[in-house]
C-alpha cells in the first residue's frame, strides 16, 4: 500500500513525487536508479511466484485488490502501467492494474484495483553494492500482515529486474499532508493520531525484531480510509524479540520530566480493550493492571551509519553502535515535527544537523504549553529525545512504556483503526499517461514488455 512523496525508493505518491523539500537518506550512494542513462528497459519474461505462493494475510482478506491479486499466477504481462509514481536509491515504483494479457484489457475498471509495483534493476544495484537491501525489504514485507503496514501482493523476476507488487496509498504521505496545513503543523488532535497509528506499527515491528531505522513524515503514507502506512525497509535490521510479561513501574523513575505531568490513575494495558466478562477462566481474570506485555529486540547491535540526518539519533550521529532506541528517538522527532511544523536539531547544513543531534538541548517554540494536552506531548517528546540511549524512554519495554503516556489517555491504541482520522482523502481521481504511445486509451493498448524511464 504504497506511496510516498519522499526522494527515496518509498515515494509512491501520485501527488507528491515532484516535492522539492524531500530529505535524503544517510545510506552511502544516494543516486538514484532512475538516472542511469537506459531510455527503455526491455523485459525478458522468467517464471513468477503464484500469489498463491505468498503466505496468507488475514488482515488483507476483505481487502478486495488483494482478493483479486490471488487468483492467478501473475507475471509482468499481466499489469497494464500507467506511470512511474516513485524512484529511490534501490529502484523505481510504478502505478499499474490489472488486466488479462490474453486480450489485454483491465480486469477491474474502478478505483479499487490499482497496484504499485516496484522494479529493482539488479545489475544497477549490485554496482552500487545494495543488492542486500533490496533482499531485506523483500524479506520484511513477506513476513508483515498488519493494518499500518504493507503487504507483498506478488512478485516476479524479468530478465535482470526484480518486481514486487505491493498496495497502492492514494492519500499521500505526511510530509506533504503536514505542508496543505496551516503553518505547516497539524493540530495536536490530529499529531496524536497519527503518533498513535505509527506506535502501534512499530510496536508489531519491534515483535517481530525489526528495527525500522527510517521513520519520517515522508515514509508514512496515507491510506485512502485516511489510517496510516508505513513504508520503506530496505534499511531496516531483523534481529529477534523474547516476549514476557513484566511490572509496569512509572515512566522513567530516574530521568524526571522536564514538565510536571499528572499521571493516570490505572496504565492501559494490552487487554485494556476487552471486557472482564469475556475472560471466563478465574486465573485470566486476575490479570494485574500493572503487568505490561513487552517484545523489544533489546539484544539487536548494528554499527550501520543509517537513516535520515534530521531523525537519526545521537548515537547513529557520533559513529557508535545503535539497537533498537533509535527508532524511539526518531519517534520523538516525528511528533515534534508534527506539531510544532519542524524538527528540533536541523541546520544549515546536514553537519551541522549532526553536531546539534550530538550537542543542542532540546528546546521547544514557546516557554510554556499552550494546552494540558501539549503539556503532555512535551513531555513525551523529551523523555524520547534523551541523547542517553539506555535511558530513552522505550529502550528497555518498548511500546508498552510508550503507550502508557499521557499524551495517549483517552485514546484505544487497541482499536484505533476504528477511528476516524482527522482527513480522509480518499482515492484522488489524477490524470494518467500509459506508458507508450502516450494514448489515452487504457484498456487498448498493444501488449508491451518494457518500462519507460522518464
Amino acid at each position: 500500500m504504497l506511496e510516498s512523496g519522499s526522494g527515496r525508493d518509498s515515494g509512491m505518491s501520485l501527488e507528491t513525487l515532484n516535492s522539492n523539500t524531500q530529505r535524503t537518506s544517510l545510506s552511502s550512494g544516494s543516486e538514484s536508479i532512475c538516472s542511469t542513462s537506459f531510455s527503455r528497459l526491455s523485459f525478458d519474461l522468467l517464471p513468477s511466484s503464484s500469489p498463491e505462493s505468498l503466505s496468507i494475510k488475514p488482515h488483507r482478506s476483505s481487502d478486495f485488490a488483494y482478493t483479486a491479486i490471488r487468483k492467478s499466477g501473475l507475471t509482468f504481462r499481466d499489469f497494464h502501467l500507467l506511470r512511474r509514481i516513485g524512484a529511490g536509491d534501490i529502484g523505481t515504483v510504478y502505478l499499474c492494474r490489472l488486466r488479462d494479457s490474453s486480450s489485454n484489457e483491465l480486469l477491474y475498471d474502478d478505483n479499487t484495483s490499482f497496484y504499485a509495483m516496484k522494479v529493482v534493476d539488479k545489475d544497477a544495484v549490485a554496482l552500487k553494492k545494495k543488492s542486500h537491501r533490496a533482499e531485506m525489504e523483500r524479506k520484511i514485507l513477506k513476513m508483515l500482515d498488519h493494518p499500518f503496514l504493507p503487504s507483498l501482493y506478488a512478485e516476479f523476476e524479468a530478465s535482470h529486474f526484480s518486481c514486487i507488487v505491493m498496495e497502492f496509498c492514494s492519500g499521500g504521505d505526511l510530509h506533504s499532508l503536514r505542508h496543505r496545513h496551516h503553518r505547516n503543523r497539524f493540530s495536536l488532535s490530529s499529531a496524536r493520531f497519527y503518533a498513535a497509528e505509527v506506535l502501534v506499527a512499530l510496536e508489531y515491528l519491534h515483535m517481530l525484531g525489526i528495527i525500522y531505522r527510517d521513520l519520517k513524515p515522508e515514509n508514512v503514507l496515507v491510506r485512502s480510509d485516511g489510517h496510516i502506512m508505513l513504508s520503506d525497509f530496505d534499511l531496516s535490521l531483523i534481529s529477534h524479540a523474547i516476549p514476557a510479561v513484566e511490572s509496569s513501574p512509572d515512566i522513567s523513575p530516574d530521568d524526571p520530566p522536564e514538565f510536571t505531568c499528572t499521571r493516570p490513575r490505572s496504565i492501559a494495558t494490552p487487554f485494556a480493550c476487552l471486557s472482564k466478562q469475556l475472560f471466563r477462566s478465574k486465573k485470566v481474570q486476575s490479570f494485574q493492571s500493572n503487568r505490561l506485555f513487552v517484545a523489544e529486540p533489546v539484544e539487536a547491535r548494528s554499527c550501520s551509519f543509517v537513516g535520515t540526518h534530521e531523525y537519526v539519533s545521537p548515537e547513529v550521529a557520533s559513529g557508535n553502535s545503535h539497537g533498537n532506541a533509535v527508532d524511539w528517538w526518531s519517534f520523538g522527532i516525528f511528533i515534534y515535527e508534527m506539531v510544532y511544523g519542524r524538527t528540533p536539531f536541523a541546520g544549515p547544513t546536514n553537519e551541522a544537523t549532526l553536531r546539534n543531534i550530538i550537542k543542542k538541548p532540546l528546546c521547544f517554540p514557546t516557554a510554556t504549553p499552550s494546552s494540558a494536552l501539549e503539556m503532555h506531548a512535551r513531555d513525551l517528546v523529551s523523555r524520547l529525545l534523551n541523547k542517553d540511549p539506555s535511558r530513552r524512554l522505550g529502550s528497555k519495554r518498548g511500546a508498552a512504556e510508550v503507550k502508557s503516556h499521557p499524551f495517549f489517555v483517552g485514546l484505544n491504541l487497541a482499536l484505533i483503526r476504528m477511528v476516524t482520522p482527522p482527513e480522509v482523502p480518499g482515492l484522488r481521481r489524477q490524470k494518467t499517461t500509459p506508458l507508450g504511445n502516450g494514448s489515452r486509451s487504457s484498456s487498448r493498448q498493444q501488449p508491451a514488455s518494457s518500462f519507460d524511464y522518464f
